[in-house]
């Protein structure tokens, strides 16, 4: 089940609502289950033959973890520890690997062994990636006792389960224990519902619209001459901060309707001035999984110069293939480490860029780095990439011809991306101007005021998005 349907908006979400508080009033560990029932059936919505695999890792995890908690003997933890972290890691390699491994043996040295053509479970990647800090955590102390029932609600909470943000223990476990919290917080419902209408929004009126032009241009890349190529990437770099974004605010926006307050995960990432200042604000939870888990696990910066530039790249590097299995995702992850060593050189040295300079050089790379990150292929990405330097053709759009330069008698151009460039420019200027000096929907939340005029606001939004919901289509996150 996705949050952009009539399913989830109209019949699941007011459903496990209303029954989740009139629960409540009764017996909170009913209602508990209830919430947790509604969120497995929300997963098997999606394809029911993975259910038993979430099931499993969670009991694994749960009885691991558990187990941890109560271990004395040092040594039989780090055992532990080290056969439930390989656990998860064996079941996510596996379905999401396993494929990529064989295909490149198979190049590498001729051999022919079986594709099996594996399905990648539905939001495995993030689910993984929470039950490896609450192993590490329970191996350290640092978590409580949960019963059966707590944990699994915290690994299986609808919100947060398919795309993230990508919630630990801490977050959100003492939220659902809070006595005060199971009672309706008509402030949080207002809250919720603002920012889960504006995250619909961004969803099926913004990201949607550049999803056309950016699956266009990246399914035809040899066509591609200057004008295509920008619009391609710009629309890729565009149509993915909204849609990644748009469903972080509905999860937000979602879980606070049951006084639930999950991590915020973006932060105007394409304000940032530095690719350091980008990774603060892009996917913030992923980064603090990154940071916490395996950053200064492997030392951080405090093993001298040339370990912390290793440790960052090996970071990025893990980032690179935590997101998809495939070359261009590896290169993507290589190209942001190179260059967070960069820019933590060029800081040391104690050099600093003008503001805009800085923004813009950082914005560039993101959306070149982009590139790598949506093709097909690498030969794509770099095809894509040398149309955008001009190597590949330059010439102008055949509506703009028409209306500035036809009586230069310039040759005609037929635009292969969109049906008007006027029109495309002019949405990715809108789509710029919101995304780099617009408030962004988190700070928006904080200064929601219930009144009329935000009332209109939101009725207009919502109403919009609910005409587009008959165009069904997936979140780019579901993929990873």
């Amino acid at each position: 089940m996705i949050f952009n349907s009539f399913e989830f908006i109209f019949m699941f979400l007011p459903i496990v609502f209303i029954v989740y508080f009139a629960l409540n009033k009764f017996n909170f560990t009913l209602s508990k289950v209830w919430l947790f029932l509604a969120s497995l059936f929300f997963y098997g919505w999606w394809n029911p033959i993975y259910l038993p695999l979430l099931l499993l890792s969670l009991t694994v995890n749960y009885i691991i973890g558990t187990n941890l908690g109560r271990m004395q003997n040092q040594k039989g933890k780090k055992i532990l520890l080290t056969i439930g972290i390989l656990f998860n890691i064996s079941l996510l390699g596996y379905f999401k690997y396993h494929d990529f491994f064989v295909e490149n043996v198979n190049t590498v040295f001729g051999t022919d062994f079986v594709i099996l053509n594996l399905v990648l479970p539905l939001a495995i990647s993030f689910y993984t990636f929470q039950k490896i800090p609450y192993l590490v955590d329970s191996y350290r102390g640092e978590t409580k006792g949960y019963n059966p029932l707590n944990y699994g609600l915290f690994l299986t909470f609808f919100p947060q389960l398919i795309a993230g943000p990508i919630v630990q223990h801490n977050d959100v476990m003492v939220q659902f224990e809070d006595k005060e919290n199971r009672k309706m917080n008509y402030n949080n419902i207002a809250a919720g519902l603002f920012i889960f209408g504006i995250g619909l929004f961004k969803k099926v009126g913004i990201a949607d619209t550049f999803a056309i032009w950016a699956n266009k241009g990246y399914s035809t890349p040899n066509n591609l001459t200057f004008v295509d190529s920008w619009v391609t990437s710009l629309s890729y770099t565009f149509q993915l901060y909204f849609d990644f974004s748009g469903y972080s605010d509905m999860a937000i926006g979602a879980a606070l309707l049951f006084n639930i307050v999950l991590p915020v995960n973006f932060n105007s990432p394409y304000k940032a001035l530095s690719i350091q200042d980008f990774w603060r604000r892009w996917h913030m939870t992923l980064s603090r999984f990154l940071t916490n888990y395996i950053y200064i696990p492997l030392g951080g910066n405090r093993k001298g110069v040339v370990r912390t530039y290793l440790n960052i790249l090996a970071v990025f590097f893990i980032s690179g293939i935590w997101h998809g299995a495939g070359w261009t995702f590896i290169i993507w992850g290589i190209m942001h480490g190179v260059a967070s060593v960069i820019n933590r050189l060029w800081s040391q040295a104690g050099f600093k860029l003008p503001k805009l300079l800085a923004w813009f050089i950082t914005f560039q790379f993101v959306n070149a780095a982009w590139v790598f990150f949506r093709a097909p292929s690498v030969e794509a990405a770099l095809h894509i990439l040398k149309s955008m330097a001009g190597l590949n053709g330059f010439s102008l759009p055949m509506d703009l011809q028409n209306k500035v330069f036809n009586a230069f008698n310039l040759l005609y151009y037929d635009f292969t991306i969109v049906d008007s460039f006027i029109k495309a420019a002019l949405l990715l200027i809108i789509a710029f101007a919101i995304a780099v000096f617009a408030k962004n929907s988190i700070q928006l939340k904080d200064q929601f005021k219930p009144n009329w005029p935000t009332a209109v606001y939101l009725a207009v939004l919502v109403i919009y998005s609910v005409l587009q919901l008959q165009n069904v289509s997936e979140f780019l996150y579901f993929n990873f």
